[in-house]
This record gives C-alpha cells, structure tokens and sequence, in this order.
C-alpha cells in the first residue's frame, strides 16, 4: 500500500487545477481562427494634420530674382539683407492641398515705400496635387515694391527621386508701373532644375543646380539663357522642428539677356533658421 501524505495530495490537485485551466484556455484559442490564437493588432495610419507650415528666417547677400541681382550687389558680399518668410499648407484631402505664404526683402538700400525697411512683401495663394513621387503647384502671387505691384503665377512640376528634378514656368502677366517705366515687359521664364542630396551624420546636404530661359525683355534684354547656377547647402537639425541652414550658390548670367546685373559672375550666400509646424 502506497502512503499519500497531505502536501502531496495538494500539490496533485493545484497540478490537476493547472492542466484543466491550460486545455480551457487552448481550446478557447483554437476558436478564435488564428494558428497561435492571438488576432493581430490593426494598423492605424496617422491621420495627417489639416494644417502644416513652415517659418523661415534667412539673411542673404544678395537677392536673385530669377537670375536678376536686383540690388546689383555683384561680386561684393558687405550688404547683407534680412528675408523672413512663412507658408501654411491645408492639407484638403485626396492629395490636394492649399497654399498660403509670404516673403519679405527687408534692408536700408533705399527709401522704403511700405514702411521702415521693409522694401518688398510678396504674397502667394494657391493649390498643390501630389500622386505617389510626382507634385503639382500652381500659385497666384502679388510682388509689392516701389509703390507697385507685379502679378506673378507659377506652375512647377516636381518628382521625388534622388536628383529631386523640376520644371518650373514663371510667368509674369502683368509687371506693374515700375518694371513699365524700366523697360521689362510681360512674359515668361522657363527654369529646370535638379537638387540632389546625401547626409553625413547628423548633416543633410543638397546640390541644387538649375537652368532658365527667358521671353524678350522680360529682364530687358533680349530671349534666350537667362542663367545657370549651382550651390551647396548645408542643414543640422537643433530641434525637432528647427533647422539650421548655411550655403552658397554660384550664378553665372547672361548679359544680353539680363543686361542690368553688375557682374554676369557672382556667389551668393545664405544662412538662417526654419521652423516647422
């Protein structure tokens, strides 16, 4: 005859409890479809915010209009000048977004017509479709400087790709009194351009390089190769959302097409910070 002693009578029924628990709990699982008995989690794709934006706070030694010095600072880098600008994007569902921004030449070159330093306030409205790498924008813009306003509208398809190509047409339907009384007429510039990129560490760094073509006397001059450029820029994250920036672009332009630049040879350089939203 074989002796049981209690804790051995126990320790088989907290072992028998166990066991009947466990098929309970497999057969429960088997019921559920999967082969492990666990569903899997759903994925939830983050909604998009409705509005994104951007604030830029740039100082630039020169201000490049298409190719134009407007300033005619030339080769000389001794007048720096202050351009902030902000964009907000609406984000309007199906790849479609809505745009608005502005951009501001702030310096002491000249008398200002609007106030203070400021010499030109740019504003823009428009639309934007994005379809998997591709990108359309179309803007409407209002250019405010010397008691006048040039009426602009830009139409720029975009690709995601390494080279990030574009092609651009900026088009120009009515210059105002000013550029009137200075000889340029209405027309277009054609620009394609490329802005590859790599990063190294915690730097991104983008090569953009670009191409235009002007209508007769868009600049004042005549049609043809209005100028070519090619820079460098530099940018490090300081926080989430701000990024600091510093480059150089190279711009060699045509004299017979923009008669009014100092040097058809010049650098341009840039530094500032960007804030997202």
């Amino acid at each position: 005859m074989k002796l049981i002693l209690p804790y051995q009578s126990l320790l088989r029924s907290s072992l028998l409890a166990v066991l009947s628990a466990a098929a309970l709990l497999t057969a429960g699982q088997t019921q559920a479809g999967t082969p492990s008995g666990k569903a899997p989690e759903p994925i939830v794709e983050p909604e998009a915010p409705f509005i994104t934006g951007s604030l830029s706070l740039m100082v630039d030694t020169h201000f490049v209009s298409y190719g134009q010095d407007v300033w005619a600072a030339g080769q000389s880098w001794q007048d720096p000048l202050f351009h902030p600008s902000i964009e907000l994007n609406f984000n309007l569902g199906g790849g479609f977004s809505f745009i608005l921004g502005s951009w501001w030449d702030v310096n002491d070159n000249a008398v200002s017509d609007i106030g203070n330093r400021i010499q030109e306030v740019d504003v823009w409205a428009g639309i934007s479709y994005a379809a998997g790498d591709w990108k359309f924008t179309l803007l409407y813009q209002d250019w405010m400087y010397s008691e006048s306003t040039e009426q602009i509208v830009d139409f720029k398809i975009s690709y995601t790709h390494f080279l990030n190509p574009y092609f651009l047409i900026h088009s120009r339907p009515d210059g105002g009194e000013f550029l009137e009384s200075v000889g340029f007429d209405d027309g277009i510039v054609a620009q394609v351009g490329i802005a590859p990129g790599c990063s190294m560490g915690p730097v991104s760094l983008s090569f953009p390089v670009a191409v235009s073509y002007d209508t007769k006397n868009f600049h004042g001059g005549q049609a043809g190769l209005g100028f070519a450029s090619a820079g460098v820029t530099a940018s490090i994250p300081l926080t989430k959302a701000i990024t600091a920036s510093i480059g150089a672009t190279y711009y060699y332009t045509n004299d017979l097409v923009i008669p009014g630049n100092p040097d058809e040879g010049f650098v341009m350089g840039s530094a500032g910070i960007t804030v997202v939203f």
